[in-house]
């Protein structure tokens, strides 16, 4: 069980990292997200954003979906045994 508890801590540790890379970046208004590394990055990570921004619209301009994104990831962290 600890391979499987430590694999999955250390993939949505990963994830999380790359949640805020994304967050990040979007403070630089000249990315092109059509080129690469950033289409992959968006790719992995829209997804899972994109299930927030459904229930929550952006406040004053402010798409604070991230923030529950990674909140609800350190959530699921923090309940894996190990």
């Amino acid at each position: 069980m600890g391979l499987v508890s430590s694999t999955v801590s250390t993939t949505l540790s990963i994830y999380t990292g790359l949640l805020i890379v994304r967050i990040l970046l979007t403070w630089f208004p000249n990315i092109d997200w059509y080129s690469q590394p950033f289409a992959a990055l968006g790719q992995i990570t829209d997804p899972y954003l994109n299930i927030f921004r459904q229930f929550i619209p952006p406040l004053g301009g402010i798409d604070i979906s991230p923030i529950l994104a990674i909140f609800l990831l350190q959530i699921v962290g923090s309940l894996i045994p190990g």
